[in-house]
């Protein structure tokens, strides 16, 4: 059985407080965007993975795919030997929750292969353990995050008509380097208002606060979303902590727009 885990872009991203447990509240609405993974499972005699595409770090028995099969039936759900078959089309350290989003896919997929039956709200309840943006990838709805980015509210966004042009450099950034240098505050516009606002409006609204600490360190990364503004872009942001940044456009983005960032990884398509 095979299913295609997607990306998410983070629009608008506000550290709100330090928190007594050392973690920060954030408020963020997570959009998903057709740029997919591809996940196919088969019943084995043994667990494996496969994993093709874009390069994983990390040992294969680390990997959340593998780590959903194991949290299953270590809560008891019988679940045969998997051979599992990854191809990463999302890249890695990138903000766009990719391995969150294979988690998130798996459990669902050997949910309906297993028919273990579990509800939509109980596979959140279990994936949430493994990742804070895990859940999210369970209906891949559009959702205003709070919290460390598993509480979720239903959020009226339709972008259905946009263009997405997503770019990212081989910039690595470090959770711990994306929070150097932001304080923590309430936005001066709330996001729940400001992303129902029309997105040519967006850019005087809807910040992302990583983009503070992370562009003086990563010039490269700050030039991209200079570039996707000049090519015509009503709204450009980094996703979450980097290094990814995305364009939306009103009409398909040029061409020469698009071969001029081809050197980094891009990602140009229809929302």
């Amino acid at each position: 059985m095979k299913t295609y885990p997607c990306a998410k872009i983070n629009l608008g991203l506000y550290v709100t407080e330090r928190r007594t447990d050392g973690y920060h509240n954030l408020e963020t609405v997570f959009y998903p965007i057709p740029l997919r993974d591809e996940l196919e499972v088969d019943a084995s005699d043994r667990d494996d993975l496969v994993v093709e595409g874009i390069p994983v770090a990390g040992n294969v028995e680390d990997n959340l795919v593998m780590r959903v099969v194991r949290k299953l039936r270590d809560d008891g759900y019988p679940v045969p030997p998997v051979h599992i078959r990854l191809r990463k089309n999302i890249p890695s350290g990138a903000g766009l929750g990719g391995g969150s989003s294979d988690a998130a896919y798996m459990m669902t997929l050997l949910n309906r292969m297993f028919h273990l039956g579990l509800t939509p709200e109980e596979m959140e309840a279990c994936v949430s353990r493994l990742g804070a943006d895990c859940a999210f990838f369970v209906k891949s709805e559009p959702v205003l995050a709070r919290g460390i980015g598993d509480q979720f509210s239903p959020v009226r966004l339709d972008l259905r008509g946009w263009h997405l042009l997503l770019v990212k450099p081989d910039d690595f950034i470090s959770t711990r380097e994306a929070y150097q240098g932001v304080r923590p505050q309430q936005p001066q516009h709330p996001l729940a208002e400001s992303i129902l606002r029309p997105v040519e409006e967006w850019k005087a609204v809807v910040e992302n606060d990583f983009e503070r600490s992370v562009f003086p360190q990563h010039p490269t990364v700050a030039d991209i979303k200079r570039r996707l503004y000049d090519g015509g872009a009503a709204y450009a942001a980094m996703s979450g902590s980097g290094s990814s940044v995305f364009g939306l456009f009103r009409e398909c983005p040029a061409e020469s727009l698009v071969a001029s960032l081809a050197p980094h990884f891009t990602f140009a398509a229809p929302l």
